[in-house]
Order: structure tokens, then C-alpha cells, then sequence
């Protein structure tokens, strides 16, 4: 189980936080002071640590700088503050991203997974894994999620997504996509692909954002 630091002062927000990542299945400890999250970063090993900026003892842009000579563990700043400079300081001290409140929580866990995989992949090349905005295809584990939720797919749902994620802007015609995911000599016909996609799309298109684009009289791309 993946291992979470949340440095953050005010009790609800950290609460929420570690509430929503525990039920995305991480383990997660929570400081309240700057001086006190350092310690525990520094003592422990944890797979991200999440810091605010204004915390009481030692600020979030103190703990990072301190964090850094000594380990490289990924870092989200997640802050009131949300002034570009602030923005620049905190990846400029070594941040792997910077989100702003109020925050989707929804979104928070999709950045955790997306960090902790990169991270897992530069150190030890643990996964394969595809991130585009919030979804996340976990090629390993054959997983889809968005929004850090979890998502059913069928097997061939997973197969025709995966291949127009891994083509990004990419526009396919339906034949060169049913050859592709369902083979040449497969039964039925390229009306299929319509159905998979329209099932893809309700399943995946949530938050608002869209990610399979209808380019009429051509096909479909991911975009």
C-alpha cells in the first residue's frame, strides 16, 4: 500500500484528503506544523508527500527546501496561495505539481497516482503506465481510471481505448478500427465500433471532459 504525507494545518482540508485517499486505497499520516512534517519526511519513506504553503513552525516552500538535499520523493503543493510567482517558487524549489483551493478532491487522487507511477517508473521502472488528464491507463495492471475513480471496462472497451489513447490526435476510421481491436476475420461489422465507442464514452466522460472526439465522415480520435 502506497504510503501518503500530508503536511496541512487545517484539520478538515487534511481530514478530506486523507479520506479520499484512503478510499483509493493509499495509507496516509498527516502533520499539522512544518517542522514536524520535515521530521516525518525526513524519518520515514513515504511515495508523496503533500504540502500547504502557510503552516506554522516552517512554511511549505522551507520544507521542500530542506526536503530536497536529502530526498527526492514527489511533492504537490497544495495551497491557497495562487499567484504565479507563487506557482514558479514552489516548482523552482522542486514540486512535481502545485494545485490551488478550493480543490477537486476527485482530481487531487488522479495527480497522487499520476506522480507516484511517473515516480515508480524513473526509480524502477515498476509500471507501464498512460496518463492523459485525469485518466490514467495502467497497462500493467489493466486498469482504467478517471478522476482517481476506477473504471469497468470490457475487454475490448480497454483494447479500443488503449489504442486510441496510446495515438493521441490521431484520427481512425471505424473499418481501420474494428480490423485493428476486433481482427480481419472477426464477425460483425464496423457498426460495433460506434457501440463500443458510445459505451466508452459514457463510462469514461465524467468531471466534464471529453476525451474520444467525433471527426464526421472520417472516424474517431482521442483528443
Amino acid at each position: 500500500m502506497k504510503k501518503i504525507l500530508i503536511i496541512e494545518d487545517d484539520k478538515e482540508i487534511a481530514e478530506l484528503e486523507r479520506d479520499y485517499l484512503e478510499i483509493n486505497d493509499f495509507e496516509c499520516e498527516i502533520a499539522e506544523r512544518g517542522t514536524t512534517g520535515l521530521d516525518k519526511a525526513l524519518i520515514n519513506d513515504y511515495d508523496l508527500i503533500i504540502i500547504d504553503i502557510m503552516l506554522p513552525g516552517m512554511d511549505g516552500f522551507s520544507v521542500i527546501s530542506e526536503l530536497r538535499k536529502r530526498k527526492q520523493t514527489p511533492v504537490i503543493f497544495l495551497s491557497a496561495k495562487n499567484s504565479d510567482i507563487d506557482k514558479i517558487r514552489g516548482l523552482g524549489l522542486g514540486a512535481d505539481d502545485y494545485m490551488t483551493k478550493p480543490f477537486s478532491p476527485n482530481e487531487l487522487v488522479a495527480r497522487v497516482k499520476a506522480h507516484i507511477a511517473r515516480h515508480d517508473i524513473l526509480t524502477n521502472g515498476k509500471a507501464d503506465i498512460i496518463t492523459r488528464r485525469s485518466l490514467i491507463i495502467n497497462k500493467d495492471a489493466h486498469t482504467v481510471s478517471v478522476g482517481g475513480k476506477e473504471i469497468n471496462l470490457t475487454a475490448k472497451e480497454y483494447d479500443l481505448l488503449l489504442f486510441l489513447a496510446e495515438n493521441p490526435n490521431r484520427t481512425f476510421s471505424k473499418d481501420l478500427l474494428f480490423d485493428r481491436i476486433w481482427g480481419l476475420d472477426a464477425l460483425g461489422d464496423v457498426s460495433t465500433v460506434t457501440v463500443h465507442i458510445q459505451r466508452i464514452r459514457e463510462k469514461i466522460n465524467i468531471n466534464n471532459e471529453k476525451f474520444i472526439e467525433t471527426v464526421w465522415g472520417v472516424g474517431y480520435k482521442f483528443s
